[in-house]
């Protein structure tokens, strides 16, 4: 069994797409998703499968739709993925320690080379970033919703969804207890 982190996109915010988790986690568990956990509700989930990755997302994209009545990306990632993904971060522990100031867009795709070099060679004073594989390691000197890098996501052409270090920490944690 494969253990795995969902991130869903665009989740119980600003009072839209709202999903509680309990009936989340209820929805994957008679999907047959085995050790199904919730954190916050921003839409993050763990849970064991057999399953490929690829042909998860999509089903759990299709039973959310058809269940809550809207769209709404998952990207996943192995709990091994994350684990790399801690390590290849880029920014030193000073940073990570500053609350939200780092950040992880975490991807679907790959994205392309022209989405990859627009967003490296935007220009911003404020905010730093690098791109390793399908993340997108952000670093806020003031907030997220000040940047201007951080609306250049969208020019990557690939659905992407963002966690505070913290957040992505935590679920690092808890797929260790699964």
């Amino acid at each position: 069994m494969t253990i795995y982190i969902a991130l869903l996109r665009g989740i119980n915010v600003g009072g839209h797409h709202k999903i509680k988790m309990a009936d989340l986690k209820s929805l994957l568990e008679t999907k047959g998703l085995q050790k199904v956990k919730t954190y916050i509700q921003s839409g993050n989930v763990l849970f064991e499968s057999e399953e490929d990755a690829k042909h998860l997302s999509q089903r759990m994209e299709d039973e959310i739709n058809k269940t809550f009545g809207f769209p709404v990306p998952v990207i996943l990632r192995t709990a091994e993925e994350f684990e790399q993904i801690i390590k290849n971060c880029p920014y030193s522990p000073d940073l990570l320690n500053e609350g939200e100031s780092v950040q992880i867009a975490f991807l679907a795709d790959e994205p392309s080379s022209e989405g990859i070099n627009h967003l490296l060679n935007f220009p911003s004073d404020q905010d730093e970033c690098s791109i390793i594989g399908k993340e997108v390691y952000f670093f806020f000197r003031q907030s997220i919703r000040d940047s201007k890098l951080a609306t250049q996501l969208p020019k990557l052409g690939v659905p992407a969804t963002v966690r505070i270090w913290k957040t992505v920490n935590k679920l690092s944690t808890m797929s260790k207890d699964i």
